[in-house]
């Protein structure tokens, strides 16, 4: 009978514990849940933190259909090779764990082109990642030196709606558009004019288009890219890469979270393109550059919910619509992690829109000179130097208004469906 008792005691005590073991376990569900959403985490002192994805929000006006222009018969075939695999993979079948992508985004200079192949070809690590060459349309000896490329796996994309590649129709100059400074309403033509009362030229227009519809592609298009969740290095044509370059970008891409949290993103170079570095024994915090700029799918994701303003800011450049108008809206400054010698160089002379052959080479007269020293050669970067935060930003500021050059709303409307074409099963064309 003591026994029974005892049972029906423990029993009655089970039944009263029954709902709060209940409820623990169903606030502890909760929390795996939440846990496996956010990817919490901790770090140690040398390592990158762990990115937080959660379900990649995509924040974009709902409402906006994109819309793109009837395509010609060379963007299909263009888009067409879009989707072949990278090249070389016989040579470089596998990526290295901790590689950073890189990104070449070129025009129509292959006397540039050429010295920036040859500078990554001495690049230390190079052959451990893939690089992805984003073309501004198509031209043929562009393509064949990127064809060359033997030293890492290589992607090549095709932007397939480069104003040249449309010589009677928008993006470029269709039939009755306006010109120059032309009054639509007296001759009775098309298009709206900037701030400053010039309409569209599509060689000009050209350069933000690429810059954007590349962004898009990379981070959210490409099979090779869009589910990588590391940073991406960014670089152009006129660049010059020094061989320290790949090391030192993942020295600071892997040192960012802890030297610099409040840096968005790391550089090979001082903002100041003609500056070499100031030479010192410390990391530098300063104002995003645009030679040689690595960020993550986070800052991406930052920057992508920012389509509106960056297709509507009346500007050619993209780097300045960042500067004046994408970076402050965040709220706060937008530092990048650098060193303190630069690891790449701009020496670029010809406007991108110049274009140039071997007979017309306006690079130094044809020689590139830039200085390489033996500190340029090996990682020169040590996680032990302090942080100089370089507070007062020189350059472009939030209340630049732009130097104009994107005022027609046909433009404006392509980049935004730029923004949403892979966030939609289809886009209707034009």
């Amino acid at each position: 009978m003591a026994f029974n008792k005892r049972s029906r005691l423990k029993d009655a005590g089970l039944r009263r514990l029954l709902p709060l073991l209940l409820s623990v376990l169903l606030v502890a569900l909760i929390l795996i849940a939440l846990s496996g959403k956010r990817m919490l985490s901790f770090r140690v002192e040398g390592e990158e933190a762990p990115l937080v994805l959660e379900q990649e929000e995509v924040l974009l006006d709902s409402k906006f259909k994109p819309e793109f222009p009837n395509q010609t018969v060379l963007s299909i075939s263009l888009e067409e090779r879009n989707k072949l695999p990278p090249r070389n993979l016989n040579l470089f079948p596998n990526l290295a764990k901790d590689h950073i992508k890189i990104v070449l985004y070129v025009h129509n200079r292959p006397q540039y082109l050429k010295v920036v192949v040859q500078s990554l070809s001495a690049v230390e690590g190079i052959g451990e990642t893939l690089l992805v060459v984003s073309h501004d349309g198509y031209y043929r000896e562009m393509d064949e030196i990127v064809q060359g490329i033997k030293f890492c796996q290589v992607k090549q994309i095709f932007a397939p709606y480069s104003p040249h590649l449309f010589p009677d129709s928008f993006p470029g100059v269709a039939p009755g558009d306006c010109h120059d400074k032309e009054n639509a309403a007296e001759k009775k033509c098309n298009g709206n004019p900037d701030q400053y009362g010039n309409h569209r030229s599509p060689k000009i227009v050209s350069l933000k288009h690429h810059w954007w519809w590349m962004m898009n592609t990379v981070w959210d298009g490409l099979p090779e890219t869009k589910g990588y969740t590391g940073h991406i290095l960014f670089i152009e044509e006129d660049h010059y890469v020094l061989p320290n370059a790949y090391r030192n970008i993942q020295l600071l891409t892997r040192m960012k979270p802890w030297k610099c949290p409040d840096c968005y993103a790391a550089n090979l170079a001082p903002s100041d393109v003609n500056s070499k570095g100031e030479g010192w024994e410390t990391l530098i915090a300063e104002k995003m550059g645009n030679v040689g700029y690595a960020w993550n799918r986070t800052v991406w994701r930052k920057i992508h919910a920012q389509a509106k303003n960056f297709c509507t800011f009346d500007d050619y450049n993209w780097d300045i619509t960042m500067w004046a108008t994408i970076f402050p809206s965040w709220g706060t400054t937008v530092y990048s992690l650098r060193g303190p010698r630069r690891s790449a160089a701009h020496f670029g002379k010809c406007g991108l829109h110049q274009g140039q052959d071997s007979r017309n080479a306006c690079i130094d007269n044809g020689v590139v000179s830039v200085d390489v020293d033996d500190a340029d050669k090996i990682p020169n970067i040590n996680s032990n130097w302090p942080l100089h935060v370089v507070k007062k930003q020189g350059g472009y500021q939030a209340g630049f208004k732009g130097w104009g050059g994107w005022g027609d709303e046909r433009d404006q409307k392509l980049c935004l469906s730029f923004a949403h074409m892979y966030h939609f099963v289809e886009a209707p064309s034009i």
